[in-house]
């Protein structure tokens, strides 16, 4: 379980494709109390360290993780198009007795959306993201409600705007300028590919709900 505030970056050296599978190699940014079997999230999702040594990066030793993703993961998820030299948000599993600054983020993404409109507005930077959408989708609590929490990449944010039109479903944040330049969100363009984890609170009444309506 995370909390969607992000610790830092790691950056991508290496991409190998086994099968279906895909192993990543990152940057470790948490040096030696980085540990085999530990839950991290890259992007929202989570996933689990498989490996940790030093390995040689453009002349230059440095430590490194290794993380792997399964093909249903590739699917829902912007993992499949990360190469190497990208920049993922990275977060460890949250501590049992801290505070929860963001929200209840489990590291299982929902689905894909993408930017559509991203500006600066006065030293904040606004971001609009398109996703699919239906009714069953609804009904599971796959969608965004006013002043409500969303995760994208990883982040914990406030909702604005959202909305459903047809097949298609809509979801602004603002983001200040601390977490612009701290996460990968200054990487974010029109046209990028974003992860998407909504509110399990809202999963769990939307379905709930759906039930009873039967």
């Amino acid at each position: 379980m995370f909390s969607g505030i992000v610790e830092t970056m790691a950056q991508v050296v290496k991409v190998e494709t086994e099968q279906t599978n895909k192993h990543f190699t990152l940057r470790n940014p948490f040096g030696e109390a980085l540990s085999i079997d530990q839950s991290i999230a890259h992007n929202g999702v989570c996933l689990t360290v498989v490996k940790t040594n030093d390995q040689m990066v453009n002349g230059e030793m440095v430590n490194v993780y290794t993380v792997t993703a399964m093909q249903e993961t590739l699917r829902l998820t912007n993992l499949d198009l990360l190469k190497e030299g990208d920049w993922v948000n990275v977060e460890r599993s949250m501590m049992m007795g801290g505070r929860l600054d963001g929200h209840i983020v489990q590291g299982h993404v929902d689905q894909k959306a993408v930017c559509i409109e991203a500006k600066e507005t006065d030293g904040s930077w606004y971001y609009r993201f398109e996703y699919d959408s239906n009714k069953e989708m609804v009904e599971r609590g796959y969608f965004c409600v006013d002043k409500g929490s969303v995760c994208i990449n990883g982040v914990s944010l406030t909702v604005c705007e959202p909305d459903v039109k047809g097949d298609k479903g809509y979801v602004s944040v603002c983001i200040i300028p601390y977490t612009h330049e701290e996460t990968n969100f200054k990487y974010i363009k029109v046209g990028t590919v974003v992860n998407i984890e909504f509110d399990i609170l809202g999963k769990y009444i939307s379905r709930y709900a759906a039930i009873l309506n039967k």
